[in-house]
């Protein structure tokens, strides 16, 4: 990194961490996730993201340099060939299940049956191992041949071990690891050329979910989810409160961090219209709370993404940790979020895609004037599209960062 880039690199930083921590910083800071905007910005697929990394490493820092938003976020991509040989079932992703040119998709699922709560409840790991990973890769599914764990003392289930296809599993499973691993060195190698292209940030994955949002995704699926809530809630809140617990667990073992690193938590089912305000306070915002305060006394500054609208959960909001969070909001009201928030969290977002992938320059810097002028106001605020931009025409997304720059300064 050389002089000039390394200055830019440090003002970045401070514009950002003051905005974060409620201090006004010189202009309002723009925070860009370019998810898989750089393979059509740059004439890639999106296939590449998961099977050609140096073309997408290559992608990734190019658009970042033309945008320069004070950080431009990244979240790691998985191989595709790793995944197509573990054969997941719980995602689709570019080139494998959907088009080379469409964004991942989760596949909704009840990899955990209602009748397995016990199981999940009293031998976690049997569940895992015999239950949830063969469900969630097709690869695995010998591992359905195992006795009960529990049943494994001192002598190994060799009759199960010798057979011709657990043989295979662990063969092939020890290429596939190796592989994995490489794949999380180029991760590794983006965070760095992104930093030393000027770009600050350390964004640790270490926050997990809130245990509900866990459940739904991973395990019971949304449907049954929120059946649960009705038909088994002792069930569902013991899952939450041993999911918390293990987070808790985690979290407090790892090291603490030195310099501000900011930890993802994306929120998916607590938002209005999943749950009522009643659900929200038993089976959601308690365990928010726990993995907020929890990750803040690690030294992590959480970076909540409040997707869809959390209009009316926004006074629950105020019991954050002062100074400590970053609330990104999506569809939310945000002039209701300023008033209810301002001075007590940095609030983030939210430019709609909608608007940067339809409407005109004059339409998005109308928009982003109106956010400066009201939630900008005495600092606190970080601008940035409110979801993905796939889809976004290039130059709103650059008047985004560029308006935001020019007119977004502190007098």
């Amino acid at each position: 990194m050389d002089k000039e880039t390394g200055q830019l690199y440090h003002e970045r930083e401070k514009r950002f961490i003051d905005a974060v921590q409620l201090r006004i910083p010189d202009r309002v800071p723009t925070s860009v996730h370019l998810s898989y905007f750089p393979a059509r910005f740059t004439g890639i697929t999106y296939r590449d993201s998961y099977y050609d990394f140096p073309k997408w490493k290559d992608a990734y820092v190019k658009t970042a340099l033309w945008l320069q938003p004070d950080r431009c976020e990244y979240f790691p991509t998985q191989s595709g060939r790793v995944m197509e040989a573990l054969d997941a079932k719980t995602s689709v992703w570019p080139g494998h299940g959907i088009g080379v040119n469409s964004s991942h998709q989760w596949v909704e699922g009840e990899y955990m049956k209602a009748e397995e709560y016990d199981l999940y409840l009293n031998d976690q790991s049997d569940f895992n191992i015999r239950y949830l990973l063969p469900r969630s890769y097709g690869f695995l599914d010998p591992l359905t041949k195992l006795p009960p764990l529990e049943s494994i003392q001192m002598m190994l289930p060799f009759h199960v071990l010798a057979t011709p296809e657990f043989a295979n599993m662990m063969e092939k499973l020890a290429r596939i690891a190796r592989e994995a691993v490489e794949w999380q060195k180029h991760v590794m190698d983006m965070f760095t050329a992104l930093n030393e292209c000027g770009f600050p940030g350390r964004t640790a994955l270490a926050g997990g979910g809130v245990p509900y949002d866990m459940i739904s995704d991973f395990l019971r699926g949304m449907r049954g989810a929120m059946l649960d809530m009705y038909r088994c809630p002792d069930k569902l809140m013991a899952a939450i409160e041993k999911m918390s617990q293990q987070t808790l667990k985690r979290i407090a073992m790892g090291p603490k961090v030195t310099e501000f690193t900011t930890a993802f938590i994306a929120l998916h089912r607590g938002a209005d219209g999943f749950m009522s305000l009643k659900q929200f306070e038993q089976f959601y915002w308690p365990y928010l709370m726990k993995l907020v305060n929890a990750l803040v006394e690690a030294g992590y500054t959480p970076e909540i993404f409040f997707e869809g609208d959390y209009t009316q959960r926004l006074e629950y909001l105020r019991e954050l940790p002062k100074g400590k969070v970053i609330a990104r909001f999506d569809r939310s009201d945000m002039a209701k979020a300023k008033e209810i928030l301002g001075g007590h969290v940095c609030i983030s977002g939210n430019v709609p895609a909608s608007l940067l992938q339809t409407s005109d320059v004059a339409g998005v810097k109308k928009y982003c004037k109106w956010l400066i002028d009201v939630v900008g106001k005495d600092g606190g605020f970080i601008m940035g599209p409110g979801s993905v931009v796939d889809e976004v025409k290039p130059e709103n997304l650059k008047t985004m960062v560029d308006f935001t720059r020019e007119y977004g300064q502190y007098r």
